[in-house]
């Protein structure tokens, strides 16, 4: 089952590479083509939401602030981040193509760290613009502009390639002399170092600092921003004014408990207890798809300002088809 290997001699120290790696996700799960059908139809539904809110957002000119700048934000990379994984799982588990070439299997690693990295920080991002509308309702429109919610979103992205660059990069130092099956439904970053026979150290540090920026930092920030949130909403009188500001934030805890919840809870899960392997797997699949498909649904029908953006745009088109 394992591919040839090849060397590479930098500095005179030689490292085995992989010519191909082998993903052994899905092992032994009964009716398991269901599940990948039920994937296929999870990504068709995430790219119309998706592409839905996208056009929306574009074509309404009374959506173009920064609030809906971030969304749209977190609508591309709910999109790229679904099209960087979930084909390529259907193409391997579906169709059993599960040898992936070792430059295809780094780059397909990226792709989702990097664009899960994007994801979470636009969570924070729109943390930051909840904090300001409800902190600091007066000096909102010249805290949060166009310009400063680009400037963010540009540093998002940014240090995110930088990051996750860095991150898949030390795989440069690695030599892959035992086994090359990696116990997951894709590349992932953890089951693929720890294949290689030399010293990993500064790998497995550079995947807790990952692991810190992506997933335990962020939701800390958002907490931290909800308890300012909820010290400025006990401080206004009127009960109706307070569910008011409340409702404003409903969407966006929403997208945080879809997003953060379940992949911590894996994540605790593995650490604490004998966790399945296909269970942890079929939980990670979930937790990485799910909330791309949601995200856009959520924002849809719990956002009025979107809603009659859609009922405004579905009557232009009617009126134009009538003409």
């Amino acid at each position: 089952m394992a591919p040839d290997k090849k060397a590479a001699t930098i500095s005179n120290v030689t490292f085995v590479r992989p010519a191909k790696f082998y993903i052994n996700g899905f092992t032994n799960i009964p009716h398991v083509t269901y599940f990948y059908i039920f994937l296929c139809f999870v990504y068709i539904m995430t790219v119309v939401g998706n592409v839905l809110l996208l056009s929306v957002i574009f074509l309404v000119k009374t959506l173009h602030t920064p609030k809906y700048m971030i969304v749209f934000n977190l609508a591309l990379t709910d999109l790229c981040g679904s099209t960087a994984l979930i084909p390529k799982v259907l193409d391997t588990f579906l169709f059993d193509n599960r040898y992936i070439v070792y430059e295809a299997c780094l780059s397909y690693m990226f792709f989702v760290w990097f664009f899960g990295g994007v994801q979470s920080w636009t969570l924070v991002t729109m943390a930051y613009d909840r904090f300001i509308a409800i902190c600091f309702p007066l000096r909102y429109h010249s805290i949060v502009t166009k310009p400063a919610v680009a400037v963010i979103l540009l540093l998002v992205w940014v240090v995110m390639l930088s990051v996750v660059s860095c991150m898949v990069g030390l795989f440069d130092r690695l030599s892959f002399c035992g086994s090359l099956v990696i116990p997951s439904f894709y590349c992932d970053h953890g089951p693929t170092y720890r294949l290689a026979c030399n010293d990993t150290s500064l790998n497995y540090t550079m995947a807790n600092v990952v692991f810190t920026i992506i997933i335990c930092f962020p939701p800390l920030l958002i907490v931290l921003t909800y308890v300012c949130i909820a010290i400025a909403l006990s401080r206004i009188a009127s009960r109706k004014e307070r569910v008011k500001a409340l409702k404003t934030c409903t969407s966006h805890l929403i997208l945080v408990a879809i997003f953060y919840l379940p992949f911590l809870g894996t994540n605790i899960a593995v650490l604490t207890s004998s966790l399945h392997p296909n269970a942890r797997i079929i939980n990670s699949t979930l937790t990485h798809t799910i909330p791309a498909l949601l995200n856009p649904i959520i924002y849809s029908l719990k956002t009025e300002e979107v809603l009659n953006s859609i009922r405004k745009l579905c009557k232009n088109s009617r009126l134009t088809n009538i003409a």
